[in-house]
């Protein structure tokens, strides 16, 4: 009878460890911190100068060009040292709002993946471009609402 005790004691007490780092790591997630394995990663300084550019990025973006905006060649493109994108910023603004379905070469290299709209406002694109405009090392500069004063968004 004690080892069944002992054994319930000791099943509850890893379930309850096991769900509270569960709960950590929620918090952590939902919190907009990052959660790194291995060696700490030093923060890119553009998301202390575009925030909500980078919490746009990390939500919407990451997936496709990945956390260092490299892309996959072939599939998505770079966001880092992309000629493409240093070449019309305000078309990046407006391709973030209401995505493309065209082809686009990027450093040399075609991509045909369509990009599907990933913000709603002219706001919401001005900052994630900005943010990516200067991520990564990139030294593209930015862009302003007035920039993108003509942009149209395309009914969805």
């Amino acid at each position: 009878m004690k080892t069944k005790n002992i054994s319930l004691i000791l099943f509850i007490a890893i379930g309850f460890i096991t769900l509270n780092s569960f709960g950590r790591i929620s918090n952590i997630l939902n919190s907009g911190s990052e959660m790194t394995i291995g060696p700490q990663q030093a923060a890119d300084p553009a998301d202390a100068k575009y925030p909500a550019g980078a919490k746009i990025y990390k939500e919407k973006c990451i997936i496709c060009h990945m956390a260092n905006g490299e892309g996959i060649t072939g599939a998505f493109p770079p966001l880092k040292n992309s000629d493409y994108l240093f070449k019309d910023k305000v078309r990046a603004v407006a391709q973030t709002l209401n995505g493309s379905q065209k082809p686009i070469v990027v450093n040399g290299v075609t991509y045909t993946a369509p990009m599907t709209p990933q913000v709603n406002t002219k706001e919401e694109a001005v900052a994630v471009i900005n943010y990516v405009l200067n991520a990564w090392g990139n030294k593209g500069g930015s862009v302003t609402m007035d920039d993108v004063k003509n942009v149209v968004i395309n009914p969805r």
